[in-house]
């Protein structure tokens, strides 16, 4: 069984567009096995329970934004060695840097292309 076979992703985003551009992306590189959440809170309280291998969140969210999202994540013993990618359209030099701040696995710039995406996805876990 490959990496990608084994590997749990949480997805969050806001839009359904987004969701379906990053699904479309997993899918193509063959990761099957992920679930989707519609903002940070929610993501939150779902990973507390069920833990992911990786989570990839966009940074732009109501309510809690992605890097909320990835310090409540380290702050807590269930969650804080969880793989974390952040995805934003505006990757300023302070989201960078915060993200790193908080340990950020890797980040990647909207728009992507699906090998975009999986050369970010092994930079975190590895080969797939």
């Amino acid at each position: 069984m490959s990496l990608k076979d084994k590997l749990h992703v949480m997805l969050v985003d806001d839009m359904s567009t987004s969701r379906a551009l990053i699904s479309q992306s997993l899918d193509e590189i063959g990761i099957t096995n992920y679930r989707s959440e519609t903002n940070a809170q929610s993501a939150w309280r779902t990973l507390i329970a069920q833990p992911a291998h990786l989570v990839i969140s966009d940074y732009n969210m109501p309510g809690m934004d992605g890097l909320q999202l990835l310090q409540a994540l380290r702050s807590h013993p269930t969650t804080a060695r969880i793989g974390f990618i952040l995805i934003t359209g505006r990757a300023t030099r302070e989201i960078i840097e915060a993200g790193q701040k908080l340990a950020m696995n890797n980040y990647l710039m909207k728009p992507f292309e699906p090998m975009q995406m999986k050369a970010c996805i092994e930079k975190v876990v590895g080969r797939l």
